[in-house]
């Protein structure tokens, strides 16, 4: 029996003559897929003159949560105000030790949403650490995230005598196993390196009565369901059991079924549903040296902002990025085929401005959250629905404003449809003229659903901070309306395009 509570995000209200801002009936209509959007500029500003702008809830503070001082001290040291929807409604839930299941949009801060109310619960044992156990596991499906999450949790812990480790694949595991020897209050760590480590006997898991699964669905998409049946049961019991997810696929119902103890369901948007900061849109294209153009125009309308470029395949995202860079743009590049230390150096370039593009597949997604991103282009669209929710969940983090392009061509045209379908909504059209649809070529992984327990590499989400929103029925700043390839138009007070190396 799961109890469920809910809370609706931010919401504008949609104009009936703006041809991207009406979403599906829900009675399976096919959406307009040559409508073209108003100029951004012009919508945005009537939202202004209408009073539509995204309202402000009266949201509680921390302290009305029941949070310890020393939380409260550091929440407040890392700049977070107010809690974001899905912090305010878990965290008193997870205070009283009920399991919870978490469905937010990207951006929206799940981590501080079980972390906090973790970190609580385990200052108040006072329990000594074990040799090689575990008081509380944290699973998630990527190395990105694994180091995302364990970031966010050591900024809750300063001034305590918590430790926070983590155990990814991609390093060495010897220095992981020396990590553990002393025990470790959380550990965070991806499912196929914890197994390894079980294997050695170089972690007890017994001790543990804390188990959180974020980015749950993104854990059954890369089959990591197998990983978890191995490990839910070496864990201690009775213990308690968070599990976050931005989508809510089907199996996520049997997984929550299978682990969680009468949960309450926390939902403050419903599933399938971008952030609403994020405004999107489509352009058309001919094929990929039509989307390399057009995404080579798009990058250098501008000279500032982050812009985060997503391939289907390792070998293809690679390709891309070094043509970015032969056309003069600070262009970095992560994916499966890269080494954990050049996954590093590149995401700590992007994150510092150094790189102003990245270019990442969507095994390499999940684990960045940098609030500075201002654009996220599909280059290629994935073959996965939830996973594009996923991507163009990377910008308009922590209440931001933020752009996502996609570029279609006509095998594309099919999954955009069931992109669509899966939102709900409609999504502008910025110009190009629009493809033939044909059938895609058969083609194997990039996007689509992995396999095996092999440590997971790379997505992310947003982290710790509070999370707001935009209308999903919004123009990008680059649209403009009409057929053709030309030059994107338009005009936005924040910019994001990719910035051009000195000569």
């Amino acid at each position: 029996m799961i109890e469920q509570t809910t809370r609706q995000g931010c919401c504008r209200k949609k104009f009936p003559d703006h041809a991207g801002g009406n979403a599906p009936d829900g009675g399976g209509h096919e959406p307009d897929h040559e409508a073209r959007a108003r100029p951004e500029a012009m919508w945005r500003g009537r939202a202004r003159q209408a009073g539509l702008s995204p309202r402000k809830d009266n949201m509680t503070t921390f302290k009305d949560l029941g949070l310890d001082p020393k939380l409260l001290a550091a929440v407040e040291a890392a700049g977070f105000k107010t809690p974001s929807p899905i912090q305010a409604e878990a965290i008193p839930h997870a205070l009283e030790g009920r399991d919870v299941l978490g469905l937010a949009q990207t951006g929206t801060g799940k981590t501080a949403a079980f972390g906090l109310p973790l970190v609580q619960q385990l200052l108040g044992t006072h329990d000594k650490r074990t040799p090689k156990g575990v008081k509380a596991l944290i699973l998630a499906p990527t190395r990105e995230l694994v180091n995302q999450i364990a970031e966010n949790l050591r900024l809750y812990v300063q001034g305590t005598h918590m430790k926070v480790a983590t155990v990814v694949g991609g390093l060495s595991i010897n220095k992981q196993i020396n990590t553990l020897a002393k025990g470790t209050d959380i550990l965070v760590a991806t499912p196929g390196r914890l197994i390894d480590l079980m294997e050695r006997r170089a972690v007890r898991l017994d001790t543990a009565t804390f188990l959180v699964l974020d980015e749950a669905d993104q854990m059954l998409d890369m089959g990591f369901i197998h990983a978890l049946r191995k490990i839910a049961p070496a864990l201690g019991t009775p213990r308690q059991t968070m599990l976050f997810s931005a989508t809510m696929p089907k199996q996520m119902e049997e997984l929550s079924r299978a682990y969680l103890d009468s949960p309450v369901k926390v939902q403050v948007a419903p599933p399938g549903k971008a952030a609403e900061k994020i405004t999107q849109g489509i352009h058309w294209a001919q094929d990929k040296g039509d989307k390399v153009d057009l995404l080579i125009k798009y990058l250098g309308q501008e000279p500032d902002g982050l812009s985060l470029v997503f391939g289907r395949t390792k070998h293809g995202s690679e390709r891309l990025m070094k043509q970015l860079v032969a056309a003069g743009f600070d262009a970095v590049s992560i994916h499966g085929n890269k080494s954990q230390g050049q996954r590093d150096r590149a995401l700590k370039a992007f994150k510092d401005g150094k790189a102003n593009v990245l270019v990442a597949t969507d095994v390499a997604a999940r684990g960045i959250d940098i609030p500075s991103v201002t654009h996220v282009f599909n280059f290629d669209l994935p073959e996965v629905p939830e996973n594009y929710i996923h991507r163009i969940g990377r910008t308009a983090r922590a209440g931001a404003d933020g752009d996502a392009i996609a570029f279609v061509t006509g095998e594309e045209i099919g999954l955009l449809r069931q992109i669509q379908k899966v939102m709900k909504i409609e999504i502008p059209v910025l110009g190009g003229e629009r493809p033939e649809e044909v059938d895609p070529p058969k083609r194997g992984g990039g996007g689509g659903r992995g396999r095996g327990r092999g440590p997971g590499q790379g997505q992310g989400q947003g982290r710790g901070g509070p999370g707001k929103g935009k209308s999903q029925g919004g123009q990008p700043k680059h649209a403009h309306g009409g057929g053709g390839g030309g030059k994107p138009g338009g005009s936005r007070r924040r910019s994001g395009g990719g910035r051009r190396k000195a000569a």
